[in-house]
């Protein structure tokens, strides 16, 4: 039973791990959206109209699904100490030239190259899965998801009191600034004190690097299938910044960024061939399969949670606002309470998965969030605002904790790819976020929560596929023998 317990007053082993990752990926949410709370000192700054910002918000997230596709690769590569070391370090060099950018150009140039920090999810839930248990590896993970991501709340709240304790025109700058200079000395820190795993652990690695290990035949084309809806999103943010919305990017520039994604599909798809071509001459052995559609399941899963997660949280203090006839800031604090459940919602879902099941966790809280999702359909003037602030928390538990189980499942599919499988998950979250802020902007906010409810049906269908990790997976050590890793 010791192995259940997890004394987070503890500053050694694994307790060590969690701590400094988590407060690692708080720190790249931090830097991630560090810009969202100054924006309006910063379109003062640049005298910028509001297609620009709109633009500046876009622009933030575009790079990030291919980025936690990258990331993903890079870690079940290099390990994950390295790359979110480079990560940080790299993020805190580009929030610095964010910070000191003196034209529009230059704003965008680096907040699109700061889309790539979003990844940082992904490295750290290797890195957990790589030190905890299956029995103790659902919280873990939660409370380095939730307590992580909580970096971006910091930041709203934190923020524009520093700026002003700078003063002047420029303090927005010195407290982007000083969130990349923090990024910045972190990593050396989470360089020095951080390990791939406890030690006489072995860090297995995918036999080659380019693209995901499938081992079946109909695995092979599931892949391909699953990898559409993320050109998808690209392409729609490009025509987001296009000339028919935002007229940021030129007729030329959209055409040609359409022309690439296909291009850079097919360049994948020539990989996946290279990495899994083997198995139409020679089926891979029984004990080293795996089924994609676990993968497959989880992103439905994330895409739904955490992509209707980010879309609330764009949409909903104007929601409020329009509602219930609020200002703006009371709005803004009444819809905060969405995100603020991360703290705890995230942890109980990886909790919930560890004591009672996977697909069980996964079923019930997919369950309440289209419940929830359909309740906050119902919401009009006529609410009592308390109780539209109540749906709206009640169904973001179920969201988030939703968000814990997906990430307590997803160390236990196939070890040595945990890093790109929850980059893939990770980029279904991005896809599932512009998904649904794209509905939301053809449709009354009513109808906006009755889709994601309708997906969330989708998905609890799709979740009954799921089958539950028990047993052990096989990885193969470096001298050709075989060791069984637990996941029951």
């Amino acid at each position: 039973m010791s192995d259940l317990k997890l004394n987070l007053f503890s500053f050694s082993g694994k307790t060590k791990t969690l701590h400094l990752t988590w407060f690692a990926f708080f720190l790249t949410f931090m830097v991630w959206f560090n810009h969202a709370p100054l924006m309006a000192a910063i379109q003062e700054t640049f005298s910028l109209t509001k297609q620009e910002v709109k633009a500046l918000l876009i622009i933030n997230v575009a790079l990030t699904i291919p980025a936690r596709i990258i990331i993903g690769m890079l870690v079940d590569k290099f390990g994950p100490r390295l790359i979110y070391s480079m990560l940080l370090f790299s993020s805190g060099v580009l929030c610095t030239l964010f910070a000191i950018a003196d034209s529009y150009e230059m704003l965008m140039i680096t907040r699109f190259a700061l889309g790539f920090v979003g990844a940082g999810f992904v490295i750290g839930i290797r890195m957990i899965g790589e030190w905890f248990p299956a029995r103790q590896v659902g919280i873990a993970e939660g409370i380095y998801g939730g307590w992580g991501n909580f970096g971006s709340a910091a930041a709203a709240m934190s923020l524009p009191t520093i700026a002003l304790m700078f003063g002047g025109d420029d303090g927005w700058r010195y407290a982007v600034g000083l969130t990349g200079a923090i990024a910045f000395i972190y990593s050396f820190v989470y360089y020095r004190l951080a390990r791939n795993t406890p030690k006489g652990s072995t860090y297995f690695k995918p036999k080659k690097t380019g693209a995901m290990e499938v081992t079946s035949k109909g695995d092979f084309f599931f892949y391909l299938l699953m990898n559409i809806p993320m050109y998808v999103a690209l392409a729609v943010l490009n025509w987001k910044l296009g000339p028919d919305n935002l007229g940021i990017l030129s007729s030329a520039a959209t055409n040609g960024i359409y022309i690439g994604l296909i291009a850079l599909y097919i360049y994948q798809t020539s990989q996946i061939w290279r990495i899994n071509g083997h198995i139409f001459k020679q089926p891979v052995p029984e004990m080293h399969r795996y089924a994609f559609k676990q993968v497959a399941i989880l992103d439905l899963a994330y895409f739904v949670t955490f992509g209707s997660e980010l879309a609330v949280v764009s949409m909903l203090p104007l929601f409020f606002k329009d509602t219930f006839d609020l200002s703006l800031v009371q709005a803004g604090l009444l819809a905060s309470g969405f995100a603020f459940m991360n703290l705890v919602a995230r942890p109980t879902g990886g909790f919930f998965s560890d004591r009672f099941g996977r697909k069980t966790s996964l079923t019930m809280l997919i369950g309440g969030l289209a419940v929830g999702y359909f309740l906050l359909s119902s919401i009009t003037s006529a609410w009592p605002v308390g109780l539209a602030v109540l749906a709206t928390m009640a169904c973001s538990f179920f969201v988030q904790a939703g968000e814990g189980a997906v990430f307590a499942i997803v160390p236990l599919v196939k070890r040595r790819m945990t890093g790109q499988i929850a980059g893939m998950a990770g980029a279904y979250g991005n896809v599932g976020a512009v998904t649904f802020l794209t509905v939301f902007s053809f449709v009354e906010p009513s109808q906006f929560f009755i889709v994601i409810a309708a997906s969330a049906i989708v998905t609890l269908f799709a979740v009954q596929f799921l089958d539950e990790p028990s047993g052990h997976t096989a990885e193969v050590m470096d001298d050709g023998s075989v060791q069984m890793i637990d996941v029951s």
